[in-house]
């Protein structure tokens, strides 16, 4: 889940993920129901990350914290992120992540092409040869153990200087985390891109 929230808009009805390893029922604390509230303003329905972390709210807290502070970097352009975070949401496999950033990007902008184009970067003549240096090291950086190489960092120092490898070294990082969490308690696609198909899914 992402503290960067596009405008207001019209989206599919969503649903719960039918194989939830937790119960996503509605949050009972005073804290929780608020933060359920404004997502199912902005999206439509409540998130399952986050019905998921109700069951503790230290978590959800954190997470919260986390997201809000991530929301904030501005060093790396919008477009890089967001495609670093779909490679990485992609490589583990995370449909939840691949459906709401699939949903993000196409609300803010990004081009449709690029995005239905994700899964198949490495043979696509859509990405310039920066977005493809990016979407490499994020799939090296994803993978267990690392593989980014000196040659791949070096690349993107020129790029992007020394600040911006940084902070898309945290994006991936972050994606990893939400990818991670969410596939594991086994939260799927809510159809938050319904109206925009998800690449691959």
């Amino acid at each position: 889940m992402t503290a960067t929230i596009p405008a207001s808009r019209t989206i599919p009805t969503l649903t719960h993920s039918p194989r939830a390893r937790v119960p996503l029922d509605p949050p009972t604390g005073r804290f929780a129901r608020l933060v359920d509230r404004l997502v199912a303003r902005r999206f439509g329905g409540a998130a399952d990350p986050l019905r998921a972390m109700w069951h503790n709210p230290r978590v959800l807290r954190a997470d919260l914290a986390l997201e809000a502070g991530v929301s904030r970097l501005r060093t790396l352009p919008g477009h890089l992120g967001k495609l670093a975070e779909m490679t990485v949401a992609l490589r583990i496999e995370c449909e939840w992540c691949m459906d709401f950033g699939y949903f993000l990007a196409h609300a803010q902008g990004m081009d449709p092409q690029k995005l239905e184009q994700v899964p198949t970067w490495r043979t696509s003549d859509a990405f310039t040869p920066v977005e493809r240096r990016v979407m490499e090291f994020a799939e090296a950086a994803t993978a267990t153990p690392p593989a980014v190489t000196d040659e791949m960092a070096q690349d993107l120092r020129t790029d992007l200087g020394e600040d911006g490898l940084v902070e898309l070294t945290m994006l991936v990082a972050v994606e990893n985390l939400r990818s991670r969490f969410n596939s594991s308690l086994g939260l799927s696609s809510q159809g938050f891109s319904e109206s925009c198909r998800v690449p691959g899914r």
